[in-house]
Order: structure tokens, then C-alpha cells, then sequence
């Protein structure tokens, strides 16, 4: 998960040096926002869950990613979000065949561990012969973590999001309020 802060200050990064401005952030409006929290907040409550629950961490994690779909499907016009709606489909489906995600033990040595030291959450499961639709796994050596190519879709539609509304001009009324033309004139006549 410490991926994912990663990839939100380098996307904010990479768009001020594009001439994005750090005030947009304020005007930034996502339905359903609260369920980010939601389903996030699941995901990191299976982390707690003993190994001897695998079963309740899987729930957990599988479940945790139905409200981050209905915020993608809410706001599935802003830029960057369906593609991280396919991201979140593909976890959710690796997940959910091999009851776990499953992780490569070559690319967590990769990553800086070492295969012997590789003790395993409740939510996950190595990789091996039997699991299904293996390149969906966790098989991408960072540094610190291994990702999955359903967690690269994820990241580049989160880049592609934040990158558009930091270059979003200022808008004249905040927080969707409408106002009418030519309210600011008063009546007609009245100086």
C-alpha cells in the first residue's frame, strides 16, 4: 500500500513541472469520495486479521474493492479513472480464483528480501504451478514490495486523474455551486 503514496506525490510532482497548479487540488470534486475510505480501510483491516483467518482476510480484501468500484463507476467520466477500474477488476479477480494473491518468492528476493524470510499475510499465497491467471500476481519487483499488473493499471490511472485536475482552471463558483448569469448585476437599471 506504501506504493500507492508513492505514486500520488510523484504524479503531483511531475504535474507542477508541467504547470499544474497545487491550488487545483482544492477544486477537486469526486463522487462518492467516502467510500475510498471505506474500502481502503478494509484492506488495511485485513492486515491485522491472524493468519490463522486467511479465510475473513480474503472477504475482507475481495469486499474492499466493491466501493472503490462504485467510486469508479460514479466518476467513470474523469480521465484516468476506468483504466483504474480495470486495475482494481484485476486484483479483485486474481484474488478471488486463488483465494489470496498470489506472490512470486523470485521477485520478493528481487525486491530486497530473501525467500527465507518470506512470511506470508493472511490475504496472500505463493505462487506456484496451480495458481490461476499467474500474471495477474504479485510479480513485479520494487523496491521494498512486489506489485501486480492489476496495481500498475491502478497507479497509471491515479497518475492520469491527478495530472488532470492539478491543470484544471480555477473555477468561478467552488464546490459545484450554480450561479445565474448576470447575477452579479442586481436588476436591471440599478446601478
Amino acid at each position: 500500500m506504501k506504493w500507492l503514496f508513492v505514486v500520488i506525490a510523484v504524479s503531483v510532482a511531475v504535474s507542477l513541472l508541467r504547470g499544474g497548479k497545487l491550488s487545483s487540488l482544492s477544486e477537486m470534486y469526486v463522487r462518492g469520495w467516502w467510500l475510498l475510505f471505506v474500502g481502503f480501510g478494509m484492506q488495511t483491516a485485513a492486515d491485522f486479521v491472524n493468519t490463522d483467518n486467511r479465510e475473513l482476510a480474503v472477504w475482507l480484501v475481495l469486499l474492499s474493492y466493491l466501493p472503490l468500484l462504485v467510486v469508479v463507476a460514479l466518476n467513470q467520466r474523469m480521465p484516468g479513472m476506468w483504466i483504474s477500474g480495470i486495475g482494481i477488476l484485476m486484483n479483485f479477480t486474481v484474488i478471488a480464483l486463488n483465494n489470496g494473491m498470489p506472490i512470486l518468492p523470485e521477485a520478493f528476493e528481487l525486491a530486497g528480501g530473501s525467500v527465507e524470510t518470506l512470511t506470508l499475510d493472511a490475504k496472500h499465497v505463493i505462487l506456484d504451478s496451480t495458481s490461476h491467471l499467474p500474471f495477474l500476481a504479485d510479480i513485479i519487483p520494487m523496491p521494498g514490495s512486489v506489485i501486480s499488473m492489476g496495481d500498475v493499471l491502478l497507479a497509471v490511472g491515479l497518475g492520469v486523474f491527478i495530472e488532470d485536475q492539478l491543470h484544471q482552471p480555477l473555477r468561478l463558483f467552488r464546490h459545484r455551486v450554480q450561479g445565474l448569469p448576470g447575477s452579479a448585476a442586481g436588476k436591471r437599471g440599478e446601478v
